[in-house]
Protein backbone atom coordinates (compact mmCIF):
# COMPACT_ATOMS: atom_id res chain seq x y z
CA UNK A 1 0.00 0.00 0.00
CA UNK A 2 1.10 3.52 -0.94
CA UNK A 3 2.67 5.60 1.92
CA UNK A 4 2.86 9.64 2.38
CA UNK A 5 5.57 11.42 2.88
CA UNK A 6 3.50 13.89 5.12
CA UNK A 7 2.52 12.33 8.21
CA UNK A 8 2.00 13.25 12.13
CA UNK A 9 1.82 11.03 15.08
CA UNK A 10 2.28 11.99 18.98
CA UNK A 11 3.02 9.30 21.56
CA UNK A 12 3.02 9.90 25.34
CA UNK A 13 4.52 6.98 27.92
CA UNK A 14 5.22 7.77 31.69
CA UNK A 15 6.34 6.24 35.26
CA UNK A 16 6.62 7.39 38.46
CA UNK A 17 9.08 10.02 37.72
CA UNK A 18 8.52 10.94 34.50
CA UNK A 19 6.49 11.31 31.45
CA UNK A 20 7.96 11.67 28.01
CA UNK A 21 5.69 13.42 24.98
CA UNK A 22 7.09 12.60 21.37
CA UNK A 23 5.53 14.65 18.38
CA UNK A 24 7.17 13.64 14.75
CA UNK A 25 5.94 15.77 11.73
CA UNK A 26 7.03 15.29 8.05
CA UNK A 27 7.13 16.56 4.83
CA UNK A 28 8.09 15.77 1.72
CA UNK A 29 11.79 15.30 0.75
CA UNK A 30 13.73 13.08 -1.51
CA UNK A 31 16.07 11.62 1.68
CA UNK A 32 15.38 11.75 5.00
CA UNK A 33 16.54 14.74 6.18
CA UNK A 34 15.98 14.13 10.34
CA UNK A 35 15.65 17.27 13.22
CA UNK A 36 15.61 16.10 16.46
CA UNK A 37 14.67 18.34 19.67
CA UNK A 38 15.45 16.72 22.73
CA UNK A 39 16.22 18.07 26.44
CA UNK A 40 19.32 17.89 27.26
CA UNK A 41 19.49 15.23 29.43
CA UNK A 42 18.75 13.05 27.23
CA UNK A 43 21.17 14.09 24.53
CA UNK A 44 22.96 10.50 25.41
CA UNK A 45 20.24 9.17 23.36
CA UNK A 46 20.50 10.66 19.98
CA UNK A 47 22.24 8.33 18.09
CA UNK A 48 19.94 5.21 19.43
CA UNK A 49 17.30 7.85 18.17
CA UNK A 50 18.53 8.70 14.50
CA UNK A 51 19.30 5.16 14.09
CA UNK A 52 16.08 4.26 14.98
CA UNK A 53 14.28 6.72 12.78
CA UNK A 54 16.13 5.97 10.00
CA UNK A 55 15.04 1.97 9.92
CA UNK A 56 10.83 3.26 10.77
CA UNK A 57 10.66 6.63 8.75
CA UNK A 58 12.32 5.73 5.38
CA UNK A 59 12.33 9.33 4.14
CA UNK A 60 10.55 12.62 4.58
CA UNK A 61 11.66 15.87 6.27
CA UNK A 62 11.07 15.08 9.56
CA UNK A 63 10.89 17.25 12.90
CA UNK A 64 10.57 15.31 16.42
CA UNK A 65 10.02 17.05 19.41
CA UNK A 66 10.71 15.13 22.81
CA UNK A 67 9.51 16.76 26.19
CA UNK A 68 10.03 15.75 29.42
CA UNK A 69 7.90 16.45 32.71
CA UNK A 70 9.17 15.59 36.07
CA UNK A 71 7.25 14.67 39.02
CA UNK A 72 9.89 16.03 41.23
CA UNK A 73 10.75 19.70 39.11
CA UNK A 74 14.17 19.95 40.71
CA UNK A 75 15.02 16.43 39.86
CA UNK A 76 17.04 17.80 36.54
CA UNK A 77 17.32 21.14 38.07
CA UNK A 78 20.64 23.26 37.87
CA UNK A 79 23.07 23.92 41.31
CA UNK A 80 25.34 25.88 42.69
CA UNK A 81 28.91 25.26 43.87
CA UNK A 82 28.40 27.18 47.16
CA UNK A 83 32.20 27.19 48.03
CA UNK A 84 33.88 28.67 44.67
CA UNK A 85 30.82 30.85 44.54
CA UNK A 86 32.25 32.68 47.55
CA UNK A 87 35.67 32.30 46.82
CA UNK A 88 35.07 33.79 43.47
CA UNK A 89 32.63 36.50 45.39
CA UNK A 90 35.34 37.62 47.63
CA UNK A 91 38.07 38.28 45.29
CA UNK A 92 35.76 39.98 43.29
CA UNK A 93 35.08 42.39 46.30
CA UNK A 94 38.57 42.49 47.21
CA UNK A 95 39.47 43.91 43.76
CA UNK A 96 36.56 46.25 43.51
CA UNK A 97 37.92 47.60 47.42
CA UNK A 98 41.30 48.27 45.60
CA UNK A 99 40.09 50.14 42.42
CA UNK A 100 37.87 51.96 44.64
CA UNK A 101 34.52 50.41 42.64
CA UNK A 102 31.39 49.72 44.79
CA UNK A 103 28.97 49.91 41.97
CA UNK A 104 29.74 46.65 39.80
CA UNK A 105 26.95 43.47 39.76
CA UNK A 106 29.16 41.46 41.81
CA UNK A 107 26.97 38.93 42.61
CA UNK A 108 25.71 38.39 39.19
CA UNK A 109 29.58 38.50 38.33
CA UNK A 110 30.08 35.80 40.38
CA UNK A 111 27.69 33.48 39.29
CA UNK A 112 29.03 34.15 35.84
CA UNK A 113 32.24 32.01 36.58
CA UNK A 114 32.98 29.28 35.86
CA UNK A 115 31.29 26.07 37.21
CA UNK A 116 29.60 28.22 39.80
CA UNK A 117 26.35 26.80 38.01
CA UNK A 118 26.43 23.49 37.31
CA UNK A 119 23.67 20.88 36.32
CA UNK A 120 22.16 17.52 38.04
CA UNK A 121 21.69 16.15 34.61
CA UNK A 122 23.25 12.83 34.49
CA UNK A 123 23.12 9.96 32.00
CA UNK A 124 19.44 8.65 31.18
CA UNK A 125 18.78 5.57 33.30
CA UNK A 126 17.92 2.31 31.91
CA UNK A 127 14.20 2.85 33.28
CA UNK A 128 13.83 6.26 31.93
CA UNK A 129 14.82 5.25 28.83
CA UNK A 130 12.45 2.88 28.39
CA UNK A 131 10.20 5.51 29.33
CA UNK A 132 11.67 7.60 26.16
CA UNK A 133 11.10 4.54 24.01
CA UNK A 134 7.99 3.76 24.59
CA UNK A 135 6.17 7.62 23.87
CA UNK A 136 8.70 7.30 20.68
CA UNK A 137 7.24 3.99 19.44
CA UNK A 138 3.83 5.14 20.63
CA UNK A 139 4.45 7.89 17.84
CA UNK A 140 6.27 6.01 15.42
CA UNK A 141 2.92 4.00 15.19
CA UNK A 142 0.50 6.57 15.11
CA UNK A 143 2.83 8.71 12.57
CA UNK A 144 2.70 5.68 9.89
CA UNK A 145 -0.95 4.97 10.21
CA UNK A 146 -1.20 8.41 9.69
CA UNK A 147 1.05 7.77 6.21
CA UNK A 148 -0.75 4.75 5.34
CA UNK A 149 -4.64 6.63 5.26
CA UNK A 150 -2.72 9.27 2.92
CA UNK A 151 -1.80 6.67 1.39
CA UNK A 152 -4.93 5.48 0.41
CA UNK A 153 -6.15 9.03 -0.87
CA UNK A 154 -3.17 9.40 -3.03
CA UNK A 155 -3.78 5.86 -4.20
CA UNK A 156 -7.09 6.15 -5.57
CA UNK A 157 -5.99 10.21 -7.04
CA UNK A 158 -3.73 8.33 -9.03
CA UNK A 159 -5.54 5.70 -10.40
CA UNK A 160 -7.88 7.75 -11.39
CA UNK A 161 -5.77 9.87 -13.30
CA UNK A 162 -4.27 7.03 -15.00
CA UNK A 163 -7.08 5.80 -15.76
CA UNK A 164 -8.33 9.27 -17.35
CA UNK A 165 -5.00 9.10 -19.49
CA UNK A 166 -6.13 5.66 -20.60
CA UNK A 167 -9.70 6.97 -21.71
CA UNK A 168 -7.73 10.05 -23.37
CA UNK A 169 -6.14 7.16 -25.83
CA UNK A 170 -9.21 5.67 -26.44
CA UNK A 171 -10.58 8.54 -28.14
CA UNK A 172 -7.06 9.23 -30.13
CA UNK A 173 -7.48 5.68 -31.66
CA UNK A 174 -11.13 6.65 -32.07
CA UNK A 175 -9.88 9.35 -34.14
CA UNK A 176 -6.47 7.99 -35.30
CA UNK A 177 -8.89 5.39 -37.58
CA UNK A 178 -9.47 8.14 -40.14
CA UNK A 179 -6.18 10.08 -39.68
CA UNK A 180 -4.05 8.56 -42.49
CA UNK A 181 -7.06 8.06 -44.73
CA UNK A 182 -7.41 12.06 -44.69
CA UNK A 183 -3.65 12.59 -44.92
CA UNK A 184 -3.47 11.02 -47.93
CA UNK A 185 -6.68 11.98 -49.71
CA UNK A 186 -5.05 15.69 -48.45
CA UNK A 187 -1.89 15.52 -50.06
CA UNK A 188 -3.45 13.73 -53.66
CA UNK A 189 -5.39 16.82 -53.93
CA UNK A 190 -2.82 19.10 -53.03
CA UNK A 191 -0.54 17.66 -56.05
CA UNK A 192 -3.68 17.54 -58.26
CA UNK A 193 -3.77 20.98 -57.99
CA UNK A 194 -0.35 22.16 -57.82
CA UNK A 195 1.10 20.18 -60.87
CA UNK A 196 -1.73 18.34 -62.73
CA UNK A 197 -2.70 14.79 -61.87
CA UNK A 198 -1.20 13.47 -65.21
CA UNK A 199 1.79 14.92 -64.10
CA UNK A 200 2.40 13.39 -61.20
CA UNK A 201 4.55 10.15 -61.19
CA UNK A 202 2.68 8.12 -59.43
CA UNK A 203 5.43 5.19 -57.97
CA UNK A 204 7.61 8.06 -57.09
CA UNK A 205 4.24 9.68 -55.23
CA UNK A 206 3.49 6.38 -53.86
CA UNK A 207 6.88 6.05 -52.34
CA UNK A 208 7.05 9.59 -51.00
CA UNK A 209 3.55 9.16 -49.38
CA UNK A 210 4.71 5.29 -47.60
CA UNK A 211 7.79 7.74 -46.13
CA UNK A 212 5.46 10.84 -44.99
CA UNK A 213 2.87 8.72 -43.43
CA UNK A 214 5.24 6.36 -41.92
CA UNK A 215 6.82 9.75 -39.82
CA UNK A 216 3.29 10.21 -39.13
CA UNK A 217 2.35 6.69 -37.74
CA UNK A 218 1.93 7.02 -33.83
CA UNK A 219 0.78 2.70 -33.56
CA UNK A 220 3.91 1.84 -31.29
CA UNK A 221 3.54 5.26 -28.79
CA UNK A 222 0.11 4.35 -28.45
CA UNK A 223 1.51 0.24 -27.74
CA UNK A 224 4.14 1.51 -24.98
CA UNK A 225 1.94 4.31 -23.50
CA UNK A 226 -0.87 1.84 -23.57
CA UNK A 227 1.72 -0.67 -21.65
CA UNK A 228 3.01 2.24 -19.32
CA UNK A 229 -0.14 2.67 -17.88
CA UNK A 230 -0.62 -0.67 -17.32
CA UNK A 231 2.58 -1.11 -15.47
CA UNK A 232 1.75 2.24 -13.54
CA UNK A 233 -1.29 0.16 -12.41
CA UNK A 234 0.27 -3.01 -11.35
CA UNK A 235 3.00 -1.25 -9.59
CA UNK A 236 0.43 0.86 -7.42
CA UNK A 237 -0.99 -2.32 -6.30
CA UNK A 238 2.72 -3.60 -5.13
CA UNK A 239 3.33 -4.75 -1.51
CA UNK A 240 5.39 -1.89 -1.15
CA UNK A 241 5.25 0.64 -3.83
CA UNK A 242 7.75 3.03 -4.32
CA UNK A 243 7.49 6.62 -5.24
CA UNK A 244 10.74 6.52 -6.93
CA UNK A 245 9.77 3.66 -9.20
CA UNK A 246 6.44 5.65 -10.06
CA UNK A 247 8.00 8.74 -11.00
CA UNK A 248 10.21 6.86 -13.80
CA UNK A 249 7.18 5.18 -15.52
CA UNK A 250 5.38 8.45 -15.55
CA UNK A 251 8.57 9.72 -16.97
CA UNK A 252 7.95 7.66 -19.60
CA UNK A 253 4.51 7.98 -19.90
CA UNK A 254 5.51 11.94 -20.69
CA UNK A 255 7.62 10.91 -23.61
CA UNK A 256 5.41 8.46 -25.13
CA UNK A 257 2.27 11.21 -25.12
CA UNK A 258 5.00 14.13 -25.87
CA UNK A 259 6.02 12.01 -28.82
CA UNK A 260 2.04 10.90 -30.06
CA UNK A 261 1.49 14.94 -29.94
CA UNK A 262 4.28 15.89 -32.38
CA UNK A 263 3.59 13.33 -34.62
CA UNK A 264 -0.11 13.10 -34.62
CA UNK A 265 -0.57 16.17 -37.60
CA UNK A 266 -4.16 16.21 -35.98
CA UNK A 267 -5.37 19.11 -34.63
CA UNK A 268 -8.57 17.03 -32.68
CA UNK A 269 -5.75 14.44 -31.30
CA UNK A 270 -3.18 17.57 -30.34
CA UNK A 271 -6.17 18.81 -27.82
CA UNK A 272 -6.62 15.25 -26.34
CA UNK A 273 -2.75 15.08 -25.82
CA UNK A 274 -3.02 18.46 -24.05
CA UNK A 275 -5.25 16.77 -21.90
CA UNK A 276 -3.54 13.64 -21.39
CA UNK A 277 -0.78 15.92 -20.13
CA UNK A 278 -2.35 17.68 -17.79
CA UNK A 279 -3.38 14.51 -15.63
CA UNK A 280 0.14 13.21 -16.07
CA UNK A 281 1.29 16.67 -14.68
CA UNK A 282 -1.29 16.38 -11.83
CA UNK A 283 -0.01 12.74 -11.18
CA UNK A 284 3.79 14.00 -10.88
CA UNK A 285 2.87 16.45 -8.51
CA UNK A 286 1.25 13.92 -6.14
CA UNK A 287 4.39 11.55 -6.67
CA UNK A 288 6.49 13.86 -5.11
CA UNK A 289 4.16 12.88 -1.67
CA UNK A 290 4.63 9.27 -2.06
CA UNK A 291 7.27 7.55 -0.23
Amino acid sequence: MIKSMTGYGTGLAENQTVKYTVEIKSLNSKFLELSLRLPKHVSDKELALRAESGKLIERGKVNITVTAEYADQTAKSSSINETLFKKYYTQLQELANVVGDQQSPLLQLALQMPDVVGSNEAETDEEEANVLFEAFHQAIEKFNQFRLDEGHVLRADLQKRVEDIMAFQKEVEAVDGDRIPLIRERIAQYMDTAVGKENVDMNRFEQELIYYIDKLDITEEKVRLSSHCAYFLEALKAPNPSGKKLGFISQEMGREINTLGSKANNAHIQQIVVRMKEELEKIKEQLLNVL
